[in-house]
């Protein structure tokens, strides 16, 4: 049976491309490259939005951008799962959104818990797997916009990895650091360029493959 994994983040998963304002081609997002790696047993499920949050609220947003409100429904539209991968908190670290990487990391446990708590409309479907990962950490950009809305957050964005890891040692998740395969562009301090988005998907398979047991 084709097993799914559920690709559950941001615009570092939907793919913003930071110096064309567009996105990646399909082939350079990393769940595809996941999705090419793992092969035909595996079917990889593209659920990225620019701005998502763990679970809290941005207000100026043009749509709901809090991932513990949508989550519930994704499961549901997707299921049955064996795996759910969450790569996010960029968002989190805007200091109108809360800035803080403890808060993300709580928005996280949240998004776990979710996940093993739905009530799934599978029969006889387990909860699947859970894989946290955490996101590269910000860097410096010269670009003013990007660098208002996401000011003073590099620092507290590099803490991400180590809650994150903490969390899923707590909770019995697998764990990555996107940030030991991925480095964000100084074109805006927050995205990826293509090799960094590819390089992420590189880096997943063979977490991947063990947590699907394949």
């Amino acid at each position: 049976m084709v097993k799914s994994v559920l690709c559950f983040g941001d615009s570092l998963t939907w793919g913003s491309n930071a110096e064309t304002g567009g996105r990646h081609s399909h082939d350079d997002l990393w769940p595809s490259v996941l999705q090419k790696a793992l092969g035909p047993d595996v079917h990889v499920i593209h659920e990225g939005l620019g701005g998502r949050t763990t679970a809290y609220d941005d207000h100026t947003a043009d749509c709901d951008r809090n991932g513990a409100r949508l989550l519930p429904t994704l499961l549901h539209s997707h299921a049955p799962l064996d795996l759910v991968i969450i790569m996010l908190g960029t968002n989190d670290m805007k200091p109108a959104i809360h800035g803080s990487a403890i808060v993300a990391m709580k928005g996280v446990e949240r998004l776990v818990k979710l996940t093993r708590n739905h009530v799934w409309q599978v029969p006889d479907w387990e909860a699947p797997d859970v894989l946290i990962v955490a996101p590269p950490q910000l860097c410096e950009t010269a670009n003013p916009f990007m660098g208002a809305i996401f000011r003073d957050a590099i620092d507290e964005s590099a803490m991400l990895a180590s809650v994150y890891r903490d969390l899923a040692d707590e909770l019995d998740c697998g764990f990555f650091d996107a940030g030991s395969v991925a480095r964000t562009t100084p074109v805006d301090g927050v995205h990826l360029d293509a090799e960094n988005t590819r390089a992420i998907g590189r880096g997943l398979e063979p977490v991947v493959r063990m947590m699907l047991g394949l």
